[in-house]
């Protein structure tokens, strides 16, 4: 199934044989070349490309940190593919972890800081064009500025290694389907708990902020128990997914 991707002749000539490969096999996931738990053979793409294992190994590994594609330990690397039940076993995680980033951010937080993450927010807000997949990464940064700021590095390393993933699956769904945009307006939400603007603790706002994409993303967590049933948007705003949302 690999020699459905074709290298373009008339495509510039890459900075380095790892950035094509990373461009190259990143278009082929995005487009569905390559579907959804389908193996990526190191030995086969090095054949294909011309090119040594290790470029192609370090391709993959990129890949794998932006969560398009998962490392199966001895079995290989694989196109992103994640069942619903994962899926929200990891958002599960997310509300108790991002929460205590989202505490810690704010304990911290600086001007420049606090100018950075506004500036995240306006541009989502504002966000007009672009794919799926680029959305998403928007996205992605404004998550891992508030990890990176909350000064932990073991608390940020569990989450780039946890939500990537979740990230590339959601957008790659959203590709597949022509009606369903990339929400991105629902982030102030986040930043007003950072600021010290929200009334909701920092959990709270986190189950909000997922429900726009997911019907109850805290049904795997111990949080379901407590009985909280925060808005799942700004006030008067509703989620233009929120009736196809994963369930």
């Amino acid at each position: 199934m690999l020699d459905r991707v074709a290298i373009n002749s008339d495509a510039p000539p890459p900075s380095t044989i790892k950035a094509y490969l990373v461009a190259t096999l990143r278009e082929a996931i995005v487009t569905g070349k390559f579907k959804p738990g389908e193996r990526l053979n190191e030995s086969k793409l090095a054949r294909q490309y011309n090119v040594s294992r290790i470029p192609v190994r370090e391709a993959l590994q990129q890949l794998q940190e932006q969560g398009l594609v998962m490392n199966h330990p001895r079995r290989g690397m694989f196109v992103n593919m994640l069942s619903e039940q994962e899926s929200q076993q990891i958002n599960s995680l997310r509300i108790v972890l991002e929460g205590e980033a989202l505490r810690l951010c704010r304990a911290r937080l600086t001007a420049a800081w606090a100018r950075h993450l506004s500036d995240l927010v306006e541009k989502m807000e504002n966000w007009k064009t672009g794919s799926e997949i680029d959305a998403a990464a928007l996205d992605l940064e404004f998550h891992r500025a508030i990890w990176s700021y909350s000064g932990n590095p073991y608390l940020e390393k569990i989450l780039n290694t946890l939500v990537p993933v979740l990230f590339a699956h959601q957008a790659l769904e959203y590709t597949s389907h022509d009606e369903k945009r990339w929400p991105l307006y629902h982030h102030r939400l986040l930043l007003d708990v950072v600021l010290g603007k929200s009334s909701q603790t920092a959990e709270e706002a986190m189950i909000a902020h997922l429900r726009l994409r997911y019907t109850n993303p805290e049904r795997y967590s111990s949080l379901v128990h407590t009985g909280a049933r925060p808005q799942a948007g700004p006030p008067g705003k509703s989620s233009p997914d929120s009736e196809d949302a994963t369930t």
